[in-house]
């Protein structure tokens, strides 16, 4: 088994771990009500998608 030759650095740990992170998920309004709904699917608040009425609130 592999032994590491040298110990990594706390310098070098924390550059590869920066992109360990939560991301926002993305977040439009709603051309129809002006609420923020997420990108490409059906607006919670009234039900509609691509300006179109897609489920009765």
């Amino acid at each position: 088994m592999a032994v590491p030759f040298r110990r990594t650095s706390k310098k070098v740990k924390r550059q590869r771990r920066t992109h360990f992170k939560l991301q926002v998920p993305g977040m439009v309004k709603c051309s129809n009500c002006g609420e923020y709904k997420l990108a490409h699917r059906v607006c919670k608040e009234c039900g509609s998608y691509k300006g179109s009425e897609v489920v009765s609130k």
